[in-house]
């Protein structure tokens, strides 16, 4: 009884609903005038009787078919009529009519979203509880411009598209519509039948705030989060923080892989708010940065083929579970930042990919469409509603979970039209250079808005070109970036310490080039998990030598970079010198915490997080010539460096030894005549060194290096040392 009875001439309309064609259900279902008399009309296929409300006047079904009317005449019906029906196994069910009910988004909410203006349009489209006229619900709303029919199915419905066939709203391409009596907890997902070719999808909300745990793929609706935040004291900081000039040591983690249960699971967004929180407090960092927890179905992707832009991901929790694990943080007084990818996407048929049947979040043309190397589709940014999708999800993230900031992957691959393609594989812009015009576009305007509407929050770019004022302001002709990660000093630092120490000096260039360019953005000095995947090693296994060669290599690179001008960021792991590459499938390796090398490792990166925050010269003037000044470039026989690190009342002198060769009674320049006291040692017995190293070193008037005055200092092996007057 699915289908009319060919015999009968009824309606085509009637056709068109019960073979779930028709693009306007509610111009036929609900409650209509017909020949001038009032008529109720309601469609449930899986219906054996249907009465106007619980004892009611039963609802005649049109002969041969699943649909039901009801004359009322002269009799008063509610303006929101409830349908009692029995189906077919003998239940009974009590629901109001989702056809009773008129438009709801406002062509106000239409407008800006067509304009690419609508900031917080997550608000409105997905799924959400909503009360109308007193009747409790939710409202579904789904953006499919190419769609000739377009219905919410879920395991309230049997996930068939006939039933709750929805509203188009015209030109906006926006469909929706509102189910009573739906409550929070349900799946659902969009059946989407193509204008055109008449394909038949399934899709996953783009908009959806929580989905299944992978690899079932169904958005759950929501409940109005009725979380308590305690983190306002935290918030205005952050509005007058000077970020400039603060401190900045990011732990870059991923929460999978960080730790997991006795039995191998994931742990929960609130028992890493104890584990992880606690640690990154002992140790010193001020921030964590989390590789993308939007919602993904592949876990070796690393979070990087994101589908669910609006959904902390259901592997760790909740998401009042993620807002449990902000706010602790910020309660220790610790910064959150995301990992957030709106370069790509993956091409998994239940997400974006065609959505409504055709290229419609990415370009048609493969030669701007499609990431080759990645196998990942790339959005249309020419689109006002994808440039909207993508914004309003940095507003999700930014507002709903407190985070304060966001770092943007693979801005590269945005920037350039030729990015990672072949000569005849990519399209000119109108202008017939390489520039993503469009891209360039949607960065400004979401760096512009973000840093306006949440002062103090952060917008980092993955950034490996040489793109010109990536992080200087838009009205000048920039990005709007506040930070740019420094690829080229992390590779030419890399490259420098994997050679023999024997053979450094050929590569001394390496250790200073970075310098000429260190000021001309705003840099982040980034050792990623980029840096140790896919045969690469780990960072300890990068470096040259014996066990103990490797290990102060390695306290000597922390050191140097704890020091150098710039922002820091450390992969988790890396502190303690995990030997093995990482695998997004375990727990690191924190058993190696027992051998004297790797707990000497994780204390040197505490200490160096705390010098760092604690004395200003490391931080204030991070992205200033003001900050830095040169000792001695020049030594390349002995492979040694020392330069000043300086605030506007502090200053700081870094000696750094890339040698196994201790230096004894080595001469530096110095400013000021004075004491100056040795307040750190990489090679201390502490971190597990040789404990060669100096007390206190008194000035001559011996003019060195372009300095009136000069000390003599023991240099440990392989090691650096920090000396303050």
């Amino acid at each position: 009884m699915n289908k009319p009875n060919p015999k009968n001439t009824f309606d085509s309309n009637l056709k068109k609903i019960s073979d779930a064609k028709h693009h306007d259900p509610f111009s036929v279902l609900g409650l209509h005038q017909q020949k001038n008399k009032p008529l109720i009309r309601v469609f449930l296929p899986y219906a054996e009787s249907v009465q106007l409300a619980e004892n009611g006047p039963e609802m005649q079904r049109l002969p041969g078919t699943d649909f039901f009317e009801y004359y009322p005449g002269d009799q008063q019906i509610a303006k929101h009529y409830p349908l009692y029906w029995i189906d077919k196994d003998g239940q009974s069910h009590l629901d109001v009519d989702p056809y009773s009910f008129g438009p709801v988004l406002t062509e106000f909410d239409r407008h800006l979203f067509a304009e690419g203006q609508h900031w917080h349009i997550y608000q409105k489209l997905g799924a959400h509880l909503l009360s109308i006229d007193d009747i409790d619900g939710v409202y579904f709303a789904v953006w499919a411009p190419n769609a000739q029919r377009v219905s919410v199915v879920g395991d309230f419905n049997r996930w068939d598209g006939r039933v709750h066939a929805m509203r188009s709203l015209g030109d906006s391409g926006i469909w929706e519509i509102f189910i009573p009596g739906l409550e929070a907890g349900c799946l659902y997902k969009f059946e989407i039948l193509n204008r055109h070719s008449q394909e038949l999808l399934v899709k996953t909300d783009p908009y959806g705030q929580q989905f299944e745990f992978r690899p079932q793929t169904a958005a759950i609706v929501t409940a109005e989060h009725n979380y308590q935040w305690q983190d306002e004291t935290w918030l205005n900081q952050r509005r007058n923080r000077q970020w400039l000039h603060e401190p900045m040591s990011i732990y870059e983690v991923h929460l999978g892989s960080w730790q997991r249960d006795a039995r191998g699971n994931f742990l929960n967004y609130r028992e890493l708010a104890v584990t992880l929180v606690d640690y990154v407090k002992a140790m010193g960092f001020t921030h964590i940065e989390l590789l993308p927890i939007t919602e993904h179905p592949l876990d070796i992707s690393w979070g990087y083929q994101t589908t669910g832009y609006f959904a902390p991901t259901s592997r760790y929790g909740t998401p009042d579970d993620f807002r449990f694990f902000v706010d602790t943080c910020h309660a220790q007084n610790i910064g959150v930042l995301l990992d957030w990818v709106p370069a790509h996407f993956p091409k998994d048929s239940f997400a974006l990919a065609r959505f409504d049947g055709t290229p419609l979040y990415e370009h048609a043309d493969p030669r701007k469409g499609e990431h080759r190397d990645w196998g990942t589709l790339i959005y249309n940014y020419s689109r006002n509603e994808v440039k909207n999708f993508l914004l309003s999800s940095a507003f999700f993230w930014l507002e709903e979970f407190h985070l304060d900031g966001l770092r943007v992957d693979a801005v590269a691959s945005m920037l350039y039209l030729d990015y990672s393609r072949e000569a005849n594989d990519w399209i000119p812009n109108i202008y017939g250079g390489n520039e993503n015009l469009e891209a360039i576009d949607f960065l400004r305007h979401l760096n512009a808005v973000t840093h306006q509407q949440h002062p103090g929050t952060v917008i980092m770019a993955e950034e490996s070109t040489s793109w010109p004022q990536v992080t200087r302001p838009t009205w000048t002709g920039g990005l709007g970036f506040s930070m740019k990660w420094n690829m080229g000093w992390m590779h030419d630092i890399l490259n420098y310490m994997q050679q023999q120490a024997i053979y450094r000096s050929y590569h001394h260039d390496q250790l200073t080039f970075g310098l000429l360019y260190a000021f001309s953005e705003n840099f982040i000095l980034p050792f990623s998990h980029d840096e140790v995947v896919h045969g690469k090693g780990s960072l300890l296994n990068k470096m040259p030598g014996d066990e103990w060669q490797r290990f102060a290599n390695l306290r000597l690179l922390y050191t140097l970079m704890f020091t150098y001008p710039g922002k820091k960021l450390l992969f988790m792991g890396c502190e303690f010198g995990q030997g093995t590459e990482w695998n997004v499938n375990r727990a690191l390796d924190w058993y190696v915490l027992d051998y004297p090398h790797h707990h000497g490792l994780l204390q040197l990166v505490k200490d160096l997080n705390k010098l760092y925050t604690e004395q200003v010269a490391l931080h204030e003037f991070d992205f200033d010539h003001a900050g830095f000044e040169w000792i001695d470039c020049h030594d390349v026989q002995q492979s040694i460096i020392s330069y000043r690190r300086k605030s506007a009342d502090q200053d700081l002198l870094v000696i750094l030894n890339f040698t196994p060769v201790p230096r004894e009674k080595y001469r530096v320049g110095v400013p000021n005549p004075g004491v100056y006291s040795e307040i750190f040692n990489s090679d201390s017995h502490y971190y597990n060194g040789s404990n060669t190293g100096n007390g206190q070193a008194v000035s001559e008037p011996v003019p060195w290096m372009s300095k009136p005055h000069s000390i003599v200092v023991t240099l440990p092996p392989l090691a650096g040392i920090i000396l303050k007057m």
